[in-house]
């Protein structure tokens, strides 16, 4: 196993007409690469504030999430996971454990948001700014 810091996270939302990305502000977090066949473990320190928001997206079989692992600096990875729980910690915190695998975005999953956008309509300049936007 190899463990890293988790610097940034974002909730990739794909809604009717447009993907964005939701910032979640951490505490703190933990990226877990178990080298199995469970994959990746992701925990999110964060306020309870967005506890309901959490909970609205728990039964998602593959949620997209977008984090930075070491410095934020980093480029981000891409997730495909589910939420594995959601604990209250102290007032005020929980966290939240994600459990998935992470996705080579280079190729499948900027296939995927391309053309997702190309069905969307967008063409030329509009489709660069929507894709560079989305990624």
């Amino acid at each position: 196993m190899k463990t890293f810091k988790l610097k940034g996270l974002k909730i990739v939302e794909n809604e009717e007409k447009e993907i964005r990305a939701k910032v979640i502000p951490l505490l703190e977090g933990l990226v877990i690469n178990r080298e199995d066949e469970i994959g990746w473990l992701i925990e999110a320190f964060i306020d309870a504030s967005y506890e309901s928001y959490f909970e609205s997206i728990e039964t998602m079989q593959e949620l997209i999430i977008q984090v930075k692992i070491t410095r934020e600096e980093n480029d981000p990875a891409f997730f495909i996971t589910e939420i594995v729980s959601i604990n209250k910690i102290s007032e005020g915190k929980i966290n939240i454990i994600f459990q998935g695998h992470v996705v080579d975005h280079r190729k499948s999953r900027i296939e995927e948001l391309l053309q997702e956008i190309l069905e969307q309509g967008y063409q030329g300049e509009s489709l660069l700014k929507k894709f560079k936007e989305s990624i």
